[in-house]
């Protein structure tokens, strides 16, 4: 759906850059010696005054009140460790976002890929499903699953910016050579240049493409990517944006957690009141400005851990809220204070992994949890269409145990949704994921749970129903039990 007509009036852009050539790049709102051409979030206005609605846009409807935690992370090194072939750091994260924070937060992905690539990566890691997607450093805003574009934050980053005319400018220094068709964006131009031309050219470039009457914004990163965004564009400015528009429908989140590894990624960390998590593992470039500009700043933590577990560590570190993830529990029988569907259903898939992949003991006490949760009459309906007792799934399961040790086989969940449609039942629905050696399949699933107070979880599966993702199903449905 366009938001077309409600965006950022273009004669106020929100740009965070520099007044003159001389000044050091980059700049960002909490450097010492911060000086703009126009104050960080300049312009996030219409003509009349007021930001624009994300929900009267049908963009963002998903929560009723204010989101308790909105998580804004980079990808690449940030929430995915791409030196991590177990996917393991994610793969923590994921259950812990799904079983204590989906149902009352918003997860955004801010990231320097292109939706081409941005799309590639969700095929080749277990990524959840993100609320809000911010692409190509921060020039092009996507909403929910769809995708839906932001046509008029693109819109807005018009002013003083013209593509042919960059393309003109850079072709001038060699040193620069173009990132893949698909990084070049209607707002972005993408290079790779070596670091140590990086900063004579941005100041030569600079003062070439102000002289042609653009303003635009030059990002180092990674040490070895350039890109030239208009200047009221970057991951920073789409973030305030973002805020603004929440604000607006009174709802702005009550904490929001800015995460990343990268240059491109140190605007995020100048907006106003966010907490800040740099990982452990970060480029030099952020590194450096982290430690000139917020070392001493309570609200954002070098973390000590990398990627998806800095996040973790952020969480618990700022008390915003749960920081343990269900995988790094391995008591799947205790009893919680109080009932989270969301966190049972993840616990049980939990225990369905481990089991296959021998993590648990072989034990008649996992089986006996499984089987204490369940309804004597309770009913799974197979993706395959195929409708079994859950005990006899159970069964099915037990002589299983170990048949994926050493292999590939992850479990996981995505988009949980939980509500209680009776006085003791709840309604579960959600996507779950499986990776093995034959593949990546998935399926949509609804549980039905009921209140029974008296076995060790307090409630008992009644129906498990399951559809085939479209393009996901497995090939043999006998290896899919659960």
């Amino acid at each position: 759906m366009s938001s077309s007509g409600t965006s950022a009036s273009p004669e106020n852009s929100s740009p965070s850059w520099f007044k003159s050539v001389d000044q050091s790049f980059p700049m960002n709102v909490s450097d010492k010696n911060y000086d703009p051409l126009f104050p960080f979030g300049f312009g996030l206005t219409t003509k009349s005054g007021s930001a624009i609605s994300l929900l009267s846009a049908g963009q963002m409807d998903r929560l009723d009140g204010h989101a308790h935690l909105m998580i804004v992370s980079d990808l690449d090194y940030t929430m995915v460790d791409h030196d991590d072939q177990e996917n393991l750091s994610l793969l923590r994260f994921n259950a812990l976002w799904e079983s204590d924070y989906r149902h009352n937060s918003l997860v955004v992905f801010s990231t320097g890929r292109s939706p081409t690539m941005y799309k590639q990566l969700r095929k080749e890691k277990p990524l959840l499903t993100p609320d809000i997607t911010i692409m190509s450093v921060g020039t092009e805003i996507a909403y929910g699953e769809s995708m839906v574009p932001d046509d008029g934050w693109e819109q807005s980053l018009n002013h003083k910016w013209d593509r042919d005319v960059v393309l003109e400018e850079t072709a001038k220094f060699p040193q620069l050579s173009f990132q893949s068709s698909t990084e070049q964006r209607p707002h972005k131009v993408s290079f790779f240049i070596q670091k140590g031309y990086a900063e004579e050219v941005m100041k030569s470039l600079s003062e070439l493409l102000v002289n042609r009457g653009l303003d635009v914004k030059i990002i180092y990163s990674g040490g070895i990517c350039l890109d030239i965004l208009p200047l009221g564009a970057g991951k920073g400015e789409a973030l305030a944006y973002l805020l603004k528009k929440f604000k607006a429908d009174g709802k702005l989140p009550t904490n929001t957690l800015v995460c990343g590894d990268s240059g491109n990624d140190t605007e995020l960390f100048s907006v106003p009141e966010v907490y800040g998590v740099v990982v452990s593992n970060a480029h030099e470039e952020l590194l450096k400005w982290y430690a000139q500009n917020s070392k001493d700043n309570p609200k954002i933590i070098h973390a000590t851990e990398r990627c998806a577990a800095g996040i973790i560590q952020a969480i618990g570190h700022f008390g915003i809220g749960p920081n343990i993830s269900p995988r790094d529990v391995m008591d799947s029988g205790c009893k919680n204070k109080s009932f989270n569907p969301g966190h049972e259903i993840v616990m049980f898939y939990l225990l369905y992994e481990r089991w296959r992949r021998a993590e648990v003991e072989n034990s008649d006490l996992a089986i006996h949890n499984m089987i204490s949760i369940t309804h004597p009459s309770g009913i799974i309906v197979h993706p395959s269409g195929v409708e079994r007792s859950i005990l006899e799934c159970i069964d099915t399961l037990v002589p299983c145990y170990g048949d994926k040790r050493g292999k590939q086989f992850r479990v996981w969940l995505d988009r949980v949704s939980s509500s209680q449609i009776s006085s003791d039942s709840w309604l579960v629905k959600f996507d779950k994921w499986e990776l093995s050696d034959e593949g990546r399949h998935c399926c949509l699933t609804t549980v039905l749970l009921n209140s029974k107070p008296e076995t060790p979880k307090g409630f008992a599966l009644v129906n498990v129903h399951q559809t085939w993702l479209d393009g996901y199903a497995a090939g043999d449905h006998t290896t899919w039990i659960f």
